[in-house]
């Protein structure tokens, strides 16, 4: 059946009868909803949600408690890990002097590790992101203050 690609086979000869379905069962699931009866039905109208209450701010924080610098970003979706396996320090720490070459961290997409270079020169001024933690394409991972 997968050969040719069929999800239901049936042949009868001479008293002998073979049926043969590949998937859910379509009639038991028919039977099921018989039972169950007919559908409910749904009412439309206004909904009362409650209010929205607006962010605070983080406690003693605004927008000046990130360092200043620039930022080294994914270039990928996947899972970001700060050293080469579990025993390992990381690449790269607070104080790191990097240059365009100097590996940063990897990223694991789709079961490859890819080594995520600086691609500039300067000293790692904060960690952005955890170890192990999923990644969007864009996300700033590191602040650097260039060279």
């Amino acid at each position: 059946m997968n050969k040719h690609e069929l999800s239901y086979f049936h042949v009868e000869k001479d008293g002998f009868r073979l049926k043969l379905k590949k998937g859910a069962d379509l009639d038991a699931m028919q039977d099921m909803l018989r039972a169950a009866g007919p559908p409910a039905q749904l009412t439309t109208g206004p909904v009362a949600l409650p209010p929205v209450q607006p962010m605070s701010p983080p406690a003693g924080g605004d927008a000046a408690a990130e360092p200043e610098g620039d930022h080294i970003k994914a270039p990928m979706v996947g899972t970001f890990y700060s050293s080469p396996d579990p025993e390992s320090p990381p690449f790269v720490s607070v104080g790191s002097e990097v240059d365009e070459n100097t590996t940063v961290c990897m990223i694991e997409a789709m079961k490859t590790f890819n080594e995520i270079k600086a691609e500039c020169r300067g000293t790692i001024v904060k960690v952005l992101v955890d170890n192990a933690q999923a990644v969007q394409y864009d996300d700033p991972l590191f602040v650097i203050k260039p060279a």
